[in-house]
């Protein structure tokens, strides 16, 4: 059986007209940056995000980087954010300038270490940015009390949690702005690469607005040094035709979650996600941690099966080449699980049956293994058991 990772030309296909509509307006009016079709979406989006203002970007990285220089947090700045995300995160503090400062991430959650903020907080120290990682918002309540007590900026990296809540709120609503990635594979993906920043601060909303268009509100307006990061009319017009099925998408995802959340419990050496009490996840990605075996021959097992998998991340930011020259204290916690977590295919059209042939193939291969430790005899035929329980 073939489980792709990813698939997206289901939901397009289910879209199509709507989007054909969308392209042959944008044709028609000859309106392809900015006006009527961004303003809406905007609109849209604000509303769903539950705050006052929503502003397209051109990408989820640029958002980052805006937020911050809205927020002016740069030079001399220091940013706390988790060892454990995609690299943007922290490329975007580098480019304003500022220093990233790295924190562990908790133990059941992934998400940042709350019990280590306030050790690594400096009085350099400007801003907080709490990644909402795989689709589940970070426990949000203390990083605001710590900000509070610091008078410290919160900017959430929502860029893999459109629609998620936190105590009742949506993942987005709860910092001083919070940067979201539309990038195709996204809950809310664009056909194409987009990003925006939500907030309720109208300042902040204002500043974003001028610096993602040279620096002005009108042609010819350089109030401040901006940057060329304009969402295009196409992609918010794609963008609006998808938010009205995100919720129940969303949905979707949590049903497949679930299905997942059973097949695997019978696998006691791996370790299902784990979601705290009044949060709710969107499931950008299901990852599991392996407590036995090596996770890259179960990677390459699962693919020989037709299975494909990823890695969200093969390794912690403060571990690449690229971050390495900023000082940082270990990571214990997700230096280790680097090696031990695996994403598997998370999507809304995702099939029962496929899941349950995905948690079959994990069944061989994790009983493979603790067979193998169990006994000194003959070692399991892992590519037997395999081929023998292919659908």
């Amino acid at each position: 059986m073939k489980v792709p990772f990813i698939e997206l030309k289901t939901e397009h296909h289910l879209l199509r007209e709507d989007l054909r509509r969308v392209w042959e307006e944008a044709l028609d009016n000859a309106a392809f940056i900015g006006g009527a079709a961004v303003e809406d979406f905007e609109r849209a989006f604000a509303e769903f995000c539950e705050v006052r203002h929503a502003i397209g970007v051109g990408n989820g990285t640029d958002a980052l980087v805006l937020a911050l220089k809205a927020l002016e947090i740069g030079e001399s700045a220091e940013v706390i954010l988790p060892a454990n995300s995609f690299v943007a995160t922290a490329e975007a503090i580098v480019h304003c300038g500022a220093t990233p400062v790295f924190v562990d991430i908790d133990t059941r959650t992934y998400n940042i270490d709350v019990q280590q903020i306030e050790d690594r907080i400096t009085q350099r120290t400007k801003a907080i940015i709490p990644v909402h990682l795989y689709g589940q918002p970070a426990d949000m309540r203390p990083i605001l009390d710590i900000a509070g007590k610091y008078e410290l900026r919160v900017i959430e990296d929502a860029a893999q949690a459109h629609g998620a809540r936190y105590h009742g709120s949506r993942a987005g609503s709860m910092g001083d702005a919070a940067c979201f990635s539309f990038y195709p594979a996204k809950n809310l993906g664009a056909c194409g690469d987009g990003g925006a920043v939500v907030t309720n601060d109208g300042r902040v909303a204002n500043a974003i607005r001028q610096l993602r268009d040279h620096g002005g509100l009108r042609k010819y307006e350089h109030h401040v040094v901006g940057h060329n990061s304009r969402l295009d009319s196409v992609q918010a017009a794609v963008l609006q035709v998808k938010l009205k099925h995100l919720d129940e998408r969303n949905q979707a995802r949590r049903r497949r979650a679930h299905v997942y959340d059973q097949m695997l419990s019978r696998i006691p050496t791996v370790v299902t996600p784990f979601v705290p009490d009044r949060v709710q996840s969107v499931y950008h990605l299901y990852v599991i941690r392996i407590e036995k075996g090596d996770r890259n021959t179960l990677q390459t097992y699962l693919r020989d099966c037709g299975v494909q998998t990823g890695i969200h991340y093969p390794a912690p930011i403060h571990r690449t080449p690229a971050f390495a020259r900023f000082e940082s204290r270990a990571c214990p916690v997700a230096e280790r699980y680097a090696a031990r977590i695996i994403s598997l295919p998370m999507y809304p059209e995702i099939e029962e049956r496929q899941i349950g042939y995905i948690a079959d193939m994990l069944d061989v291969y994790m009983t493979s293994m603790f067979e193998g430790e169990k006994s000194s005899a003959q070692p399991v035929d892992v590519d037997a058991q395999i081929r023998g329980r292919q659908i």
